[in-house]
């Protein structure tokens, strides 16, 4: 083998790694972003996952102004309750005072403040 026809052979490969990053760049140009900026204005967030059974979930997501209360197996996504995001928001105080966490707990049972 010549220089020339490794030459030969590399243009090729060079050619189809610079069309293959041209539609990697339009593919995250145009397409949607599973954590990036444009997800996030659709108002759509999961806030609590809770596993029941193998592969079976309770999921709690806000869609806007919305919660809603899904069940989620395998095969479906069931709508279990429909609530109003706003009237929770102002109770979500309360609900963090209630519970002490870790690091205060352990704190308490050495004798230390």
């Amino acid at each position: 083998m010549t220089f020339f026809d490794i030459i030969k052979s590399f243009i090729p490969l060079v050619l189809i790694l610079g069309l293959l990053f041209g539609v990697l760049i339009l593919v995250r140009k145009y397409s949607f972003s599973l954590g990036g900026k444009k997800m996030h204005s659709k108002n759509v967030d999961v806030l609590y996952n809770q596993l029941i059974l193998p592969k079976k979930y309770l999921s709690l997501v806000r869609v806007q102004d919305k919660l809603l209360v899904l069940g989620i197996s395998e095969n479906s996504i069931t709508l279990l309750k429909e609530l109003d995001y706003n009237s929770f928001q102002n109770d979500d105080a309360s609900f963090t005072e209630s519970k002490p966490n870790f690091i205060d707990l352990f704190k308490q049972n050495l004798g230390m403040k």
